[in-house]
Order: C-alpha cells, then sequence, then structure tokens
C-alpha cells in the first residue's frame, strides 16, 4: 500500500459502519490491486462507489461523495 492509498484506506475506515469493516477491507484491497495493475478505471471506480456508500456512516455520505468525485476526476 503506498502513501495515498494508506491516506485513502484511514479516511474510508474512520467513516465505516461498525460491522462493515471487513466489507469495505475487501473492497479496498480490490481496488489497490487494480491500481498497481494498472486495471482501476472510471468505469470501475462507478462501480465500487456505491457499495462503499452503503456500508458508510450515513452522516460521513457527503464527505466521501466528495472525495470519491475529487479521485474520479484525476482519472483518465
Amino acid at each position: 500500500m503506498n502513501e495515498g492509498q494508506q491516506r485513502f484506506y484511514d479516511f474510508v475506515m474512520e467513516r465505516v459502519q461498525e460491522g462493515k469493516e471487513e466489507d469495505i477491507k475487501a473492497i479496498m484491497s480490490e481496488s489497490f490491486k487494480r491500481q498497481q495493475e494498472g486495471t482501476f478505471s472510471k468505469e470501475y471506480m462507478t462501480e465500487i462507489v456505491p457499495k462503499m456508500i452503503m456500508l458508510l456512516k450515513p452522516e460521513c455520505v457527503e464527505e466521501f461523495k466528495n472525495a470519491a468525485q475529487h479521485m474520479s476526476s484525476q482519472l483518465k
């Protein structure tokens, strides 16, 4: 995990619903793997963001959406 991935991981883990940690870790693990392989895309991000949102505390969803939108804008 690189520094940016670690920051994102920490950001998400602080906002995940209790009991949903393993679910979101699995999604992030696959995402980080795809980033290393060069197969992480806007399409994939569009697929996983709704899944991740469902695992977050409701009061953290907007903040996460903003972060996800920022990351998406940096993808090709």
